[in-house]
């Protein structure tokens, strides 16, 4: 770095949200779960096609850990488990529509 430049100060609030939503099928995940009404593990696999069992189980772990998402194990044979927003995840979802409006402008189609 020269000298007559200045060191810009790193913003912690938006690294934070780097690590927290920085997985690379996060956004999708909480957009089909808030958005689609797709709650159910299997569901959430089919919908995002190319996701190995074992990233989206990381995945979804990882934002319930973050406070975003909800586990509830029903007990069953076969096992049955569904994800919903917490309130934190919910609020989020302002963010999500004002995000997937400016790419429906600005990001070609074909992305």
């Amino acid at each position: 770095m020269r000298k007559t430049e200045k060191a810009v100060e790193r913003c912690k609030t938006m690294s934070a949200m780097q690590k927290i939503l920085g997985g690379k099928w996060k956004l999708e995940i909480l957009y089909y779960i808030a958005f689609c009404d797709i709650r159910r593990f299997g569901a959430l696999r089919r919908q995002l096609g190319e996701i190995t069992e074992s990233s989206l189980t990381k995945q979804l772990r990882e934002l319930e850990a973050d406070g975003f998402l909800l586990r509830h194990d029903f007990q069953e044979v076969p096992p049955r488990v569904e994800y919903t927003l917490t309130e934190l995840g919910r609020s989020f979802m302002e963010v999500m529509e004002c995000m997937k409006a400016w790419g429906a402008r600005h990001l070609p189609e074909d992305v």
